[in-house]
C-alpha cells in the first residue's frame, strides 16, 4: 500500500471539513467524496448563492453543508479542515480548532505529505510565477514528466495517486500557503522578499517568516536557491542546510548563477562557468525577467541541459498577465501587466521599457506604501490614468516626490476600466506603449487579478 493508498483509508473514519469550494477544492472535495470519505462544506455563501449544479452534484454525492452566517462554526465538529490560501492561517477560528485537537491543513500541505517525487518549490515577491513556469519548461524540454501547482497550474492533491517517483512537482508557493508549512522541497528558491500583503499578515515579520518556511524544513541533502541582490532574502542563508546557491544580475557569485559584464547568463560552480544564453536572446523583455531565468537557472543546474535553457529562453513568450503584449493599434502597443499589485513590479515593467509610458493604476489597498514608485513615474510615465480606491493614495504620492512635474506627467482619475482604456487609446500616438500595472490588488472592481486583466484585454482588443 502506498503511502496516498493508506492515508485516504485512514481518512474514512474522519468528518473532513472544506473551508470554501475555490477551484483547488473542487477538485479535492470530488476527489474525497469518490473514497467514501465524510464531507462537511463550509461556505460562507447562502444555499441561494452557491452555485446549483455544483450543490446538487455534491448533496448526490453525500456531502454536508455549513452555509452562510456562522458557517465556520461547524468545523469544531470535525476531526480534519482544509483551509484555502485566502483564508489567514491565524484567523482566531483556527486558533481555537487547533487548541481542541482538530487537525488543520490544506491541498499544499497534504501533498508535500504524500508527493513521491523531487519538489521544486518557488516563493518571492514578485517573479515567482515567471521562474516556476521557467523551471518546468526547462524540465519538460529535458523529456520530464512534470507537475505543476501550489499557486498555477492545478490542484496536485486530487493526482498525487498517479504521480510516480521518476515524475517532478514544480510547485509555486505564497505566503498564505507557507504560513503553516512544516515541510520543505527538496529544491527551493526564494526571488526576493519585498512589503506585500500587509493588509492580512500582522506585520512585516510574520511575511517574511512564511517564506523562510520554504526552506526552514530541508535538510542536507537539499538544494537552496536565494537571491545575492535582494537583503531580506540573502539574510536567510543561515537557516539553509544543504547546498546553497545564489543568483544574482551584479555579482560574480562563487556557486550560483550571474549576468555576466557581456550580458551572458553563466553558472558558476566554484570556478568552473558554464555559459547559458545571452540575455538579448530572452524572448520575454526586462531586467527582472533576466533574473527569474537567472533563478531557474540555478535551481535546475545539474539538471537539465544548456540547450533546453537556450530552446526555452528563444521561444517561450511570457507568462499571461506579466508584461502580456496584448495588440498593437495604429502604431501604439498594449501590455497587460496585471499581476503588478506591488510598486516593485510597477518599477520592473518601467524598467522594461527605453521609452515613457501610458500607465493605467488603481485597485484595492493592500496597506503597502506606494512612495518606492513615485520618483520612477515620474520620470517614465507621461499620462497616468487612476482609478479605484487607492486612486488618491497614488495621487498624492506622486505629487510628494520631488521630481514631480505637471510638465512632464499628466494624471487623470476614471471611474472604471472601460474609462482607462478609452482614456489611454485618447492620449496613445504612434510609438507609445500603454500598460496596466495596477500597483495595487483587484478585490475593488474584481475578484482575482486574473478576471482584470482578460477585462483590460477584451476592452484593448474592442478598441
Amino acid at each position: 500500500m502506498t503511502r496516498s493508498q493508506r492515508y485516504f483509508s485512514e481518512m474514512k473514519t474522519k468528518r473532513v471539513a472544506f473551508i470554501g469550494v475555490g477551484v483547488s477544492h473542487l477538485a479535492l472535495i470530488r476527489l474525497f467524496l469518490s473514497k467514501g470519505i465524510k464531507v462537511v462544506i463550509c461556505d460562507q455563501k447562502s444555499k441561494d448563492e452557491f452555485d446549483e449544479a455544483i450543490y446538487e452534484e455534491f448533496v448526490a454525492k453525500g456531502a454536508d453543508f455549513s452555509l452562510g452566517e456562522g458557517y465556520i462554526d461547524e468545523i469544531y465538529n470535525c476531526d480534519v479542515v482544509f483551509r484555502t490560501p485566502g483564508f489567514y492561517f491565524n484567523r482566531p477560528e483556527l486558533e481555537k480548532a487547533r487548541q481542541m485537537g482538530i487537525v488543520v491543513t490544506s491541498e499544499m500541505e497534504t501533498f508535500f505529505d504524500l508527493c513521491p517525487c523531487r519538489i521544486y518549490g518557488v516563493t518571492g515577491s514578485d517573479g515567482k510565477t515567471t521562474t516556476t513556469t521557467l523551471i518546468s519548461e526547462f524540465l519538460k524540454a529535458e523529456g520530464k514528466r512534470v507537475h505543476i501547482g501550489g499557486n498555477i497550474g492545478k490542484a496536485l492533491l486530487p493526482i498525487v495517486e498517479t504521480i510516480s517517483e521518476a515524475d517532478v512537482a514544480v510547485v509555486e508557493l505564497s505566503s498564505f500557503q507557507l504560513i503553516s508549512m512544516r515541510e520543505s522541497p527538496d529544491v527551493a528558491g526564494i526571488t526576493n522578499i519585498r512589503p506585500n500583503h500587509l493588509n492580512v499578515h500582522k506585520d512585516m515579520q510574520e511575511y517574511i517568516d512564511s517564506k523562510k518556511n520554504l526552506i526552514l524544513h530541508q535538510d542536507s541533502y537539499s538544494k537552496t536557491v536565494l537571491s545575492y541582490d535582494d537583503e531580506t532574502t540573502r539574510n536567510l542563508s543561515g537557516f539553509v542546510r544543504g547546498d546553497l546557491r545564489y543568483f544574482s544580475r551584479t555579482v560574480k557569485v562563487d556557486n550560483g548563477s550571474f549576468l555576466r559584464d557581456d550580458g551572458m547568463l553563466c553558472f558558476n560552480d566554484h570556478g568552473k562557468i558554464t555559459e547559458y544564453v545571452h540575455m538579448k536572446d530572452i524572448k520575454i523583455p526586462g531586467m527582472h525577467n533576466v533574473e527569474d531565468y537567472l533563478t531557474a537557472i540555478a535551481m535546475t543546474y545539474g539538471d537539465v541541459s544548456v540547450q533546453s535553457v537556450v530552446n526555452v529562453a528563444k521561444t517561450f513568450g511570457g507568462v499571461e498577465h506579466r508584461i502580456e503584449f496584448v495588440r498593437e493599434l495604429d502604431g501604439v502597443k498594449y501590455y497587460n501587466n496585471s499581476i503588478a499589485s506591488s510598486p516593485t513590479r510597477v518599477l520592473a515593467c518601467l524598467d522594461a521599457f527605453d521609452q515613457k509610458q501610458i500607465m493605467i493604476q488603481g485597485g484595492s489597498d493592500k496597506g503597502i506604501s506606494f512612495e518606492p514608485m513615485a520618483d520612477a513615474l515620474c520620470e517614465k510615465v507621461k499620462v497616468l490614468i487612476l482609478m479605484g480606491e487607492t486612486a488618491q493614495k497614488i495621487q498624492d504620492a506622486v505629487k510628494a516626490s520631488a521630481k514631480y512635474d505637471p510638465n512632464n506627467i499628466r494624471i487623470v482619475r476614471v471611474a472604471d476600466m472601460a474609462e482607462a482604456v478609452d482614456i489611454a487609446h485618447h492620449y496613445a500616438v504612434e510609438g507609445d506603449i500603454v500598460s496596466l500595472s495596477p500597483a495595487c490588488a483587484s478585490f475593488d472592481m474584481y475578484r482575482m487579478f486574473e478576471d482584470r486583466g482578460r477585462h483590460f484585454k477584451q476592452l484593448v482588443n474592442e478598441l
